[in-house]
């Protein structure tokens, strides 16, 4: 489903990625590991049209989204790709519902839809009883749950996550993480996970092991 083909990319002097070939198949949960500095974030900020390569090409499909343009981009990301990041980056004047809303409405969803989709994805999550509620009066994982809620909202071919569980207590790690597995069973959802979490990718279908900008193989 998504392909890279030497994909560099460098800030001033310093080189991050150096060449990364690879692919991810539709359906698939991939953990991407390594120290600090080896690149994880700035290759799925990439894939993730976050940013562009120096060079190299990523496509989606037969989509070349590395050539695309800007505004092509963002309506591409809107409707494709969802993003889960460690500390949830909920809107705290927002509701839950509310929270789930905002992607829908900027890809043009009439608000009737759009509520009602949300709805149901909150209550998928086991969050009927917190549509309503502010982040504030939420407790970590169920933030963490709620994130993973909008990321979903216009049914991506891929979710995104930077160490989505990095915030959380033992326990609604291993909430979180099962969730991955229940939206793949359920919705043949795609992940791509960075992660220090070394039961996490453990889990994981596959594991990219990136060291100093590079893929080890």
């Amino acid at each position: 489903m998504i392909t890279a083909q030497g994909i560099t990319k460098s800030f001033g002097d310093l080189q991050v990625l150096k060449g990364i070939d690879l692919f991810i198949k539709r359906g698939e949960i991939v953990s991407i590991v390594g120290p600090s500095g080896a690149g994880k974030t700035t290759l799925l900020q990439i894939l993730g049209t976050l940013d562009k390569p120096d060079g190299g090409d990523v496509f989606y499909e037969q989509d070349n989204i590395s050539r695309m343009k800007d505004k092509d981009i963002a309506n591409f990301r809107n409707r494709k790709i969802g993003f889960v990041f460690q500390f949830h980056q909920l809107l705290p004047e927002f509701t839950a519902m509310e929270n789930v809303m905002i992607p829908l409405l900027i890809g043009k969803v009439k608000p009737a839809e759009a509520e009602k989709r949300s709805r149901e994805i909150l209550e998928f999550m086991g969050l009927a009883d917190r549509l309503e509620h502010k982040p504030s009066e939420l407790s970590g994982g169920e933030k963490q749950r709620i994130a993973v809620a909008r990321a979903l909202a216009n049914k991506p071919d891929v979710v995104f996550a930077d160490e989505p569980s990095g915030s959380l207590d033992t326990q609604n790690k291993e909430e979180l993480h099962q969730l991955f597995f229940d939206l793949r069973k359920e919705l043949n959802q795609t992940f791509v996970i960075v992660t220090h979490d070394e039961h996490l990718a453990s889990i994981t279908d596959r594991t990219i092991h990136m060291l100093d900008g590079r893929i080890k193989l």
